[in-house]
């Protein structure tokens, strides 16, 4: 086998992954509770796969009601090396139409309701996320969807807002301003909670509206979202598919930003209060002990 162990976690549309050898569904206990569903693993060639509906099956969960503690726990533990989210976007420039694909390498976390780390009072830990996405990771699933047929932009900033609805118009134009490319729903806090579990995390964020910013067109509606949605789910499945059979043949090595083991440089404070059941979880997700 390669090593690649591919965490899927799937957005908006996409609540199941097909294609898969071997396939076979488990259950998922977690220290942070159970994940979104069921997780589905199975494997493509030499790449192993393990498919997490964001939102669960039939889309249940709001994305304030998304477990992200759990789910990135459970991928974790699960045995994943690398986590591949796809998620459907708002655009807030012109040239990311409904349809087009960003490698999203950047986020701006307006989310406000959410439990965003795995540290707690008794182990409080910093872990740096000024490059929250694994470059490498990116690319390869950009190079995956562009030969799926997308149009992939290479980069961007994805602007993270509590939802569920929709921006204010007064919302969509600051965000604008503030340089953001696309705006959703669901990358934080799970951008962040997959670099403590020491996991790499790239985004496929999928376009399905222009947001409400752009004068000659509609105000999103849902009518409209669903739709472009339906298209990019087909192209979704068959890039995770040319992901994983690009990946075969080809060992996994750690990621070159050191991502496997970056609670190793984390500031990890109050040395008088590090709860031994803390340090237990936080080991548990790491799957190693750690020097705290």
């Amino acid at each position: 086998m390669s090593g690649w162990k591919l965490g899927i976690i799937g957005g908006s549309g996409l609540y199941a992954l097909d294609g898969l050898e071997d396939r076979r569904e488990f259950e998922m206990t977690t220290p942070w509770g159970a994940p979104s569903d069921t997780l589905v693993s199975g494997r493509t060639g030499e790449v192993e796969l393990v498919f997490l509906p964001r939102h669960g099956r039939g889309h249940r969960l709001t994305p304030t009601d998304v477990p992200y503690r759990a789910n990135i726990a459970a991928l974790k533990m699960a045995g994943v090396t690398d986590v591949l989210s796809i998620s459907a976007c708002g655009s807030l420039q012109e040239q990311y139409a409904p349809g087009d694909v960003v490698a999203a390498d950047q986020f701006i976390d307006r989310t406000v309701l959410r439990e965003k780390t795995f540290f707690g009072a008794g182990l409080v830990g910093h872990v740096s996320m000024a490059h929250p996405v694994c470059a490498r990771l990116s690319a390869l699933a950009a190079d995956a969807m562009e030969a799926a047929g997308g149009t992939v932009h290479r980069g961007g900033t994805y602007l993270a807002m509590e939802g569920p609805q929709f921006s204010s118009l007064a919302e969509s134009r600051l965000y604008r301003q503030w340089g953001c490319d696309v705006i959703g729903m669901t990358n934080m806090p799970e951008a962040k909670l997959a670099r403590e579990a020491e996991l790499p995390y790239a985004t496929l964020a999928m376009v399905t509206d222009y947001d409400c910013w752009r004068a000659d067109t509609e105000a999103v509606t849902v009518t409209n979202v669903l739709e472009i949605m339906a298209q990019n789910t087909a192209l979704a499945r068959r890039a995770i598919l040319q992901l994983a059979h690009g990946l075969s043949g080809t060992p996994r090595t750690p990621s070159p930003q050191g991502i496997e083991t970056c609670l190793d440089f984390a500031l990890i404070t109050s040395p008088d209060l590090r709860d031994p059941v803390m340090i237990d979880k936080l080991q548990a997700i790491a799957g190693r002990a750690l020097g705290v």
